[in-house]
């Protein structure tokens, strides 16, 4: 889970007067618009600690501890490679990015059709390489829905949750974190998109790096699919409302956490 105090309660620092409306939805690639049980994850991890044994003399029973290490610290093992290795982050990518990927997903219409239904411009915001990013949306067949897509070059190798890789999306897109909604599996990477004022939306097990991931997500979505079910109403909702829907179910857990801990 990492240190517990990297994640903040956003209902303290973001502004309850906000009224405009969403123009971005910003959306993580891995593990985000496919099920995390795909395996690509995993087996990009073990190309990882493939990459340190086999170029960096990395003893192989330490490699895994050293990813996570880096991974914790830096937001990705790639930042903490660079700076503590000096590795050639192109070959790194290259190398972690060999993958037979339609081994692992296939053509998903249901997605597609899904995000036929968004209206707002749809953006992919990676810590991968464009070129990997490009790979899956096209096995998945809905490369044709995006019309960014904004890799870890554009923030000159730093990631997710580095609060530069976030400025410089914004800069990209010419945007406001007030316009924007970025759709994540990873809680950590919600906190500074959300403190910035970004709409954030959990993917997936809400659980699996915090125990309220209220404290990180305005919405939290079992898939992207059932996000695209709601986003019509979140488009649609004063943004001042959803802020403070958000808190009253914050407020309601902590009475409930209270209530379990009295005898």
């Amino acid at each position: 889970m990492g240190d517990p105090e990297r994640y903040c309660s956003k209902a303290e620092i973001f502004p309850l007067d906000f009224t405009g409306r969403y123009r971005f939805l910003l959306c993580d690639l891995d593990d985000t618009l496919y099920p995390a049980n795909a395996g690509i994850m995993k087996a990009i991890g073990e190309r990882i600690s493939r990459f340190m044994v086999e170029h960096l003399d990395v003893p192989p029973e330490t490699a895994p501890y050293l990813r996570r290490y880096f991974r914790e610290r830096y937001g990705t093992t790639m930042r903490g490679l660079i700076l503590h290795y000096g590795i050639n982050p192109e070959r790194y990518l290259e190398f972690v990015h060999d993958l037979p990927l339609t081994n692992f997903i296939q053509p998903n219409p249901a997605l597609s059709r899904a995000l036929d239904n968004i209206t707002l411009t749809k953006v992919i915001f990676t810590n991968a390489s464009r070129e990997h990013a490009l790979r899956v949306l096209t096995i998945l067949g809905v490369e044709h829905h995006f019309t960014h897509i904004i890799d870890v070059r554009d923030f000159q190798y730093q990631s997710k949750p580095h609060r530069q890789a976030y400025r410089r999306a914004l800069e990209i897109l010419d945007a406001r974190p007030e316009e924007c909604i970025l759709v994540e599996d990873m809680p950590r990477n919600l906190v500074p998109a959300v403190a910035m004022g970004m709409f954030g939306v959990l993917v997936g097990n809400p659980y699996s790096e915090m125990e309220d991931w209220t404290n990180v997500a305005d919405l939290c979505v079992n898939d992207i699919l059932e996000l695209a079910d709601k986003l019509q109403s979140i488009i649609a909702s004063p943004r001042t409302e959803l802020v403070r829907t958000r808190q009253a179910s914050q407020e309601a857990g902590r009475e409930n956490r209270q209530e379990d801990c009295n005898p």
